[in-house]
């Protein structure tokens, strides 16, 4: 637990690569002095020169902890479970694992506005395309909203992401 400082207070979190198309550099920009909560990332700093630049510009602000690859389960569900809010910067592909997960989590979402997360989202999340619009909706975030949007996630996620719906769906398309 010390080895996780901002764990008793309230912070925003997210798990992905640490590549452009995951706008982390917006999510960063949000968190800028004074942030509007603290700001926890967890990827792959080192692996590109993105990477590597957005950790040597951002890696000793205040409030902001860029941690490296979390492999163990339950370490990383620690830190994903007791965020006040997980941030979803995917600007490319489809139905996100790391975004389902943090649903079933009954997490409130604020995701990169793409069509395929509002898809998976079906429109309830918060969504942002800015690094000022991000900033915005954690300013505004208060516990209320925070738990009301994570109820309707996990409901979301129970109803359309569960192993037995997505096995039927593959056996209809064959």
């Amino acid at each position: 637990m010390s080895e996780y400082p901002f764990l008793n207070a309230p912070y925003a979190f997210t798990v992905c690569r640490i590549e452009p198309e995951n706008n982390l550099h917006l999510i960063l920009e949000a968190f800028a002095p004074p942030p509007p909560l603290t700001l926890v990332i967890v990827g792959n700093w080192n692996n590109s020169e993105y990477g590597r630049e957005l950790r040597r510009r951002h890696g000793r602000q205040s409030g902001v902890f860029l941690l490296d690859p979390i492999y163990d389960p339950e370490q990383l569900n620690l830190l994903r479970g007791n965020c006040a809010v997980y941030l979803h910067g995917h600007s490319c592909g489809g139905t996100n694992p790391s975004l389902v997960e943090a649903m079933y989590l009954g997490l409130p979402v604020i995701a990169y506005d793409v069509n395929f997360n509002r898809e998976t989202t079906e429109n309830q999340a918060l969504y942002f395309n800015s690094a000022g619009r991000l900033k915005e909706l954690c300013e505004q975030l208060d516990v209320n909203t925070r738990r009301r949007l994570g109820e309707k996630m996990k409901e979301i996620a129970d109803r359309r992401y569960t192993w037995q719906r997505i096995s039927k769906c593959y056996s209809n398309l064959f």
